[in-house]
C-alpha cells in the first residue's frame, strides 16, 4: 500500500491500470469499478452538496452545504466490499445480509442501496434521476434528513453501528436458524478495539454449520481512528494473522491500493472464502458431522483510510491518514481552492460514464447489481417483520402454581423454564434462549429435556446437556448473549436473554441502542414490527446473600426508562402465575425491550393464574385480602409495592398492623408493570387519573416498597397529583454477603420498616401505636443479633408465610376492583 500518492494521481479514474489476471473477466471488472465509483461519487455528494448533484455547471459555494458533516474516510473501503460482494452474490446466487461495523460510513451503505433501486422504491421521492440525487444530497444529516450513519432508515441494514462493537454479535444472531444466509460483516479496525468486539469473534465456537448459516467477517484495516493509529493496523501482519488464527479462523489477506489490481485481488479472495463456507456447510449436511469445529474464513482487507479522495490539502497529507476520517475538505463554502479541489474530487470519478442524462445509473454500473430478490439491500433478513411468524405459547394451566395445593415457596422463574421448554418443542427453528453461563443456576434448565446447549468446540464424558446442535446459547459474556439476540429477533425470529440483574448492566448500552433502532424502525411504515428484545434479570439485588454486594444492583431497571415510552417496559411479577403471563405477553409482544425482573429462589406465591391475568392486564391492583380496609376510597395508608421479595415485605408488614394496630384501615397495592405508574400522557400504559385515586387515594400517604433504586418510582411518579405523599423505599446501595432478610433490614425496607413507617405517616394516631414501633425496634435489634450470632435469618423471619384472607370484602373478587379500567 503506498502513502504517498500524490494528489492529481488521486484524481484520476480509478480503473485505469493494465490488466491483471484474476477471477473478473473484462466485464464484471469493468462493472464492479464503475459500480464502486458510483458509491464513491454517491458518498461525496452526501457529505457536500445541496444543488448541482451532477456537476452540469461549475460548482459553486451556494451548491455546498451550510454544515458539513460525514465520515469520508472508511466509506470507499465500505464500497469497495459491498462492490464485490454483489458480484458474488450475481455468481453465486448466495443469499446475504451485509453488517456495517464502522456505522458511520452511511454515505457509502445509503449510496449502495440507492444505487440497487431499493431507495427509490421504498423512498419514491428519492428516485434514480437527477432531481431523485438532489434529494439524496440534501437529506442526508441533515434536519428531518438522515443521520450521518447507517440506521434503520438504511434499506437492508439491521446494524447501526452508531454505537461501535456489536456488528459480530448481530451478524451471528441473525444466520442462527437461517441455513442459507451469509452474513457478511465488516468490522473496522477501530471498532476492533472496543471491548464488545474483541469479545466477539468467539462466535464460531457457537455456530452450527448444518442448521445455521455463516458469517464471513471482513476486517477493515484501513489504519486510523479519528485522530490516531489503530493497534492492529500498526502491528507486523503475522501477529495480527496470529491472533485470528488462534480464534479459530482461516485468514484470508488482501493489502494494496492498486487498480485494478486490488479488484481482482479481493474477487479472489471472496470467491475463496465462500467456496470454504460451502465445503463445510455441505460437508457437514450431507456426510454427517465430523466432531470438529470448522475453521471459517475471515477476510482482512488493508487498504488507506480515505482511499480516491483528495491525497493532499494545504500541503498536509490526508488521503491515508487521519484527517480523512471525517470532512477532507472542511472550507468548500468559503475557500476557492477547496471548492476546486472537491470539484476536481468529483469528477475524478467520471460521472458521465456512472449517470445517465436523466442521473439514473448507466448500464454499466447496474450490470454489478443482483436480481432483485438477492439485492443486499433487499434480503428479507434485514426487515425482519415481514417474516416473522407468531410463536406457538402452549396454554399455561400445566405449567401454572396452584394455590390449593402448593401453598408453600415455589421457585418460579422454574415455572417459566417448563413453559420455555415446551415453546422450544413447538417453535423448533424460530425460538431460542440466550444466557451467559446460568441457565441452570435461574432454574430454566427444563429446556435441556428438549435442547442442548450449543457447542462447537471438543467435547468430554463429563459435558452434559452440550452439543453442536444445541439451541441454547450459554456463553460467558452478556455482550453477546444480548447482541447474538438482538440479531435474531431483528432477522424475524423470537428469543429471551436471561442474566443475572447486577451484570446485566454489562449490556445496558446495547440495550439503549436496541431502544432507539427499534423507536427510529417504528417511524418506517416500510419497517414491520419485529418480535420484542425480552430481558429476564434473576438473581436479584435481594437474594445474592451468597454473592455479596458485587452482585447487588437493580440499575437495568433505571436505564430502561431512560427509552422512549412507545419501546420501553418494565414488569415486576410477584409471584410464578404473574411471571408466565408476563412472559406469554412479552413473547408475543413486537418491537418492545420489555424487561421482567424477579428472583429464582423460593418464594410465596399470592395470584391464581386467573387473578394473575387480570392484575397483569391492569398493570396495578388492591390486593383486599392483604389489607384490613372496609373499601372505602381513603385509608390511613396505602402500603404499595413493586417487586418480589418487597412485595413480601409489604404483606407481611399490614399483617402486623392488622394484629397490633387493628383500627388503622390499611390498603396493599402491587404494582406488576411498573410504566403503569405513568401518567397515560407520558406512557401507554399509564393508568387512568380515576384508576390511579382507587388505588393510591387522594389524599393517603403512601409508603411504597420499590425493588430498584427509590428515584425510578419518583420518576415514574412525576405530574400526578399530590405526588409528595409517596414515600418509596427501595435498593439504597446498602449490601454485603449476609441473610435475605438483612438484606431488606440494611436497606430500611423491611417489614418492621415499614410498619415504623407507617404509623409516623397516617395522618390519624391509634391506641398502641408508640408501642407497636417500639416493639419493631426492637425486633430489629433481635435481628441484628441473631444472624450475627445464628448465621441464619430469625426462625420466624424464615418460617413466615402470609395468611391469605380466605374471603375478599364482600361483592368483590379476591383481586378485583368495582369500575377498574
Amino acid at each position: 500500500m503506498t502513502d504517498t500518492r500524490t494528489q492529481q494521481e488521486s484524481q484520476q479514474p480509478a480503473h485505469r491500470g493494465a490488466p491483471v489476471a484474476g477471477p473478473l473477466d473484462e466485464q464484471e471488472l469493468a462493472a464492479v469499478d464503475a459500480w464502486w465509483r458510483a458509491c464513491n461519487y454517491l458518498a461525496v455528494g452526501q457529505i457536500y452538496l445541496q444543488a448541482n448533484p451532477l456537476l452540469r455547471r461549475p460548482l459553486e459555494p451556494g451548491d455546498i452545504k451550510p454544515r458539513l458533516l460525514g465520515h469520508w474516510g472508511t466509506s470507499p473501503g465500505l464500497a469497495f466490499i459491498y462492490a464485490h460482494v454483489s458480484r458474488l452474490i450475481r455468481r453465486a446466487g448466495q443469499r446475504t445480509i451485509f453488517l456495517t461495523g464502522p456505522g458511520h460510513g452511511g454515505p457509502a451503505i445509503v449510496g449502495a442501496s440507492w444505487l440497487d433501486g431499493t431507495y427509490s422504491e421504498i423512498y419514491p421521492a428519492i428516485a434514480q434521476n437527477e432531481s431523485g440525487m438532489s434529494q439524496l444530497f440534501r437529506q442526508f444529516s441533515t434536519p428531518g434528513g438522515v443521520p450521518s450513519h447507517v440506521s434503520a432508515t438504511t434499506p437492508g441494514s439491521i446494524h447501526e453501528g452508531g454505537e461501535l462493537g456489536y456488528v459480530l454479535m448481530h451478524a451471528f444472531g441473525a444466520v442462527m436458524d437461517d441455513p442459507d444466509l451469509l452474513a457478511v460483516a465488516v468490522v473496522g479496525d477501530g471498532e476492533a478495539e472496543t471491548a464488545a468486539l474483541e469479545g466477539s469473534w468467539k462466535g464460531i465456537s457457537f455456530l452450527d454449520p448444518v442448521h445455521d448459516g455463516a458469517v464471513l467477517p471482513v476486517l477493515h484495516l484501513n489504519g486510523y481512528k479519528i485522530s490516531g493509529p489503530t493497534v492492529l493496523a500498526r502491528k507486523p501482519p503475522e501477529e495480527v494473522r496470529s491472533l485470528f488464527t488462534g480464534h479459530g479462523y482461516t485468514v484470508i489477506e488482501v493489502t494494496g491500493d492498486d487498480l485494478p489490481g486490488m479488484h481482482q485481488r479481493f474477487a479472489a479472495a471472496l470467491d475463496r472464502a465462500h467456496a470454504m463456507i460451502r465445503d463445510i456447510q455441505e460437508g457437514a449436511r450431507s456426510a454427517g458431522r465430523s466432531g470438529r469445529r470448522a475453521r471459517w474464513p475471515m477476510i482482512i482487507l488493508r487498504s488507506p483510510k480515505g482511499w480516491t479522495g483528495p491525497a493532499v490539502v494545504d500541503d498536509i497529507r490526508v488521503e491515508g491518514t487521519w484527517r480523512s476520517h471525517q470532512v477532507p475538505l472542511p472550507r468548500v463554502r468559503e475557500n476557492r481552492d477547496h471548492l476546486l479541489q472537491l470539484a476536481a474530487w468529483l469528477q475524478s470519478y467520471h460521472p458521465e460514464e456512472l449517470f445517465d442524462d436523466g442521473g439514473g445509473p448507466t448500464p454499466l454500473v447496474l450490470a454489478a447489481i443482483p436480481s432483485r430478490s438477492l439485492r443486499m439491500s433487499a434480503v428479507d433478513a434485514a426487515n425482519g417483520g415481514q417474516r416473522t411468524r407468531d410463536l406457538i405459547i402452549p396454554e399455561l394451566h400445566p405449567f401454572a402454581v396452584d394455590l390449593r395445593e402448593e401453598p408453600g415457596l415455589v421457585e418460579s422463574t422454574r415455572r417459566l423454564g417448563r413453559l420455555l421448554a415446551t415453546i422450544y418443542r413447538a417453535n423448533p427453528a424460530t425460538f431460542r434462549l440466550f444466557c451467559p453461563d446460568e441457565t441452570s443456576s435461574n432454574r430454566l434448565d427444563d429446556v435441556f429435556a428438549v435442547t442442548d446447549r450449543a457447542f462447537q468446540e471438543h467435547r468430554t464424558a463429563d459435558d452434559v446437556s452440550l452439543s453442536p446442535s444445541g439451541r441454547v446459547m450459554e456463553v460467558l459474556s452478556e455482550n453477546n448473549c444480548q447482541g447474538w439476540l438482538e440479531g435474531y429477533s431483528l432477522s424475524g425470529r423470537h428469543g429471551i436473554f436471561a442474566t443475572y440483574e447486577a451484570f446485566a448492566m454489562v449490556s445496558a448500552s446495547q440495550m439503549i441502542q436496541h431502544g432507539k433502532w427499534l423507536e427510529e424502525a417504528d417511524q418506517l411504515p416500510w419497517r414491520a414490527p419485529v418480535p420484542s428484545l425480552n430481558i429476564l434479570l434473576t438473581s436479584t439485588v435481594w437474594r445474592n446473600d451468597h454473592n455479596g454486594f458485587s452482585h447487588q444492583g437493580p440499575g437495568l431497571i433505571q436505564t430502561a426508562l431512560t427509552e422512549r415510552s412507545d419501546v420501553s417496559r418494565v414488569y415486576l411479577p410477584p409471584d410464578g402465575n404473574t411471571l408466565l403471563v408476563v412472559a406469554e405477553h412479552c413473547l408475543r409482544s413486537r418491537s418492545r425491550v420489555n424487561l421482567v425482573v424477579i428472583d429464582k429462589q423460593p418464594q410465596p406465591q399470592w395470584l391464581s393464574l386467573e387473578e394473575a391475568r387480570s392484575h397483569v392486564a391492569r398493570g396495578a391492583s388492591r390486593w383486599h385480602w392483604a389489607g384490613s380496609e372496609a373499601g372505602g376510597p381513603e385509608p390511613d395508608i396505602v402500603l404499595a409495592c413493586a417487586g418480589d421479595a418487597v412485595t413480601a415485605e409489604a404483606v407481611a408488614a399490614a399483617e402486623i398492623l392488622s394484629e397490633r394496630l387493628p383500627e388503622m384501615l390499611v390498603r396493599v397495592v402491587n404494582v406488576v408493570d411498573l410504566m403503569s405508574l405513568c401518567r397515560p400522557a407520558d406512557h401507554p400504559h399509564g393508568i387512568s387519573e380515576i384508576y390511579f385515586r382507587e388505588l393510591f387515594g387522594s389524599f393517603t400517604e403512601v409508603l411504597f416498597a420499590f425493588h430498584g433504586y427509590p428515584g425510578a418510582v419518583h420518576q415514574l411518579l412525576h405530574g400526578r397529583p399530590n405526588s409528595d405523599r409517596f414515600h418509596v423505599r427501595g435498593y439504597t446501595e446498602h449490601g454485603t454477603t449476609t441473610t435475605p432478610f438483612d438484606m431488606v433490614v440494611l436497606n430500611k425496607v423491611s417489614r418492621f420498616d415499614l410498619v415504623i413507617d407507617a404509623i409516623a405517616n397516617s395522618h390519624r394516631s391509634f391506641d398502641g401505636a408508640a408501642e407497636t414501633a417500639d416493639w419493631c425496634r426492637e425486633r430489629l435489634r433481635d435481628h441484628h443479633d441473631y444472624i450475627r450470632a445464628h448465621l441464619e435469618d430469625l426462625p420466624e423471619i424464615r418460617q413466615w408465610r402470609p395468611r391469605r384472607r380466605s374471603q375478599p370484602p364482600k361483592g368483590q373478587s379476591s383481586n378485583e376492583e368495582p369500575g377498574q379500567h
